[in-house]
């Protein structure tokens, strides 16, 4: 077993990073697949989330959570990636050697961004070290309003940027934060709500970027 190690970053805070960590974490899980979350941000949202969703679940929750920074992450990732299908980083915001340390662990970089001029113009200093690193990147819009003139904009000047764009964006959602609060996904809380399909479309976009040659055939209920 060798994971696959998915780093979710972006310098500017509250973009959405521990949402997009949660609701994939989830994703992958109810694939069967063994998982692993570092928690890379001192802010330990995610952390948070994780400690709720033991207590709720028990042994049903599927999803391990760790919170090694820096040195350690680089000395302990040998054996994680050695004992889990996936691992999911979320990254710290303002903290270039940490984000640094896991975009270089990582066959994929997913970075949150809201459609806003300001946030796809602070988005420029990740871009940067994401590329500097030499690793593929993905931006997602988050937060997306159901009806904008200036969603297509924004996708197009994220598009002239020659980066990947999700096609599948991230509504702004009241679901997303609400699963959150339970320790869950959405995917769990409303499995037929449009959340959990933007979710599920947004995983499969993941994969195919990640396993190109790998024709997805799981059935969802």
């Amino acid at each position: 077993m060798s994971a696959t190690i998915i780093t979710i970053a972006q310098h500017k805070g509250g973009a959405g990073k521990t949402t997009l960590t949660t609701q994939l974490a989830v994703a992958i899980s109810t694939e069967g697949h063994k998982i692993l979350v570092i928690d890379a941000d001192p802010q330990g949202s995610t952390t948070a989330w994780h400690n709720v969703r033991a207590r709720e679940l028990g042994r049903k929750n599927k999803i391990d959570l760790n919170n090694a920074l820096g040195w350690k992450l680089l000395r302990d990732m040998p054996n994680f990636v050695k004992d889990y299908d996936y691992i999911l980083i979320d990254t710290p915001p303002h903290a270039e050697s940490e984000a640094s340390t896991a975009i270089r662990l990582s066959h994929l970089v997913l970075m949150p961004v809201q459609p806003s001029p300001l946030d796809v113009w602070a988005c420029a200093p990740t871009i940067k070290l994401i590329l500097n690193e030499k690793k593929p990147v993905m931006l997602v819009l988050n937060r997306v309003p159901a009806t904008s003139k200036l969603n297509n904009a924004i996708m197009d000047k994220l598009s002239d940027m020659k980066i990947i764009v999700a096609k599948q964006t991230l509504g702004n959602r009241v679901s997303f934060a609400s699963s959150i609060m339970k320790g869950l996904g959405v995917i769990e809380q409303d499995p037929r709500s449009l959340a959990t399909q933007e979710i599920l479309s947004l995983w499969d976009q993941v994969k195919s970027t990640l396993h190109p040659r790998t024709i997805i055939t799981q059935k969802r209920a």
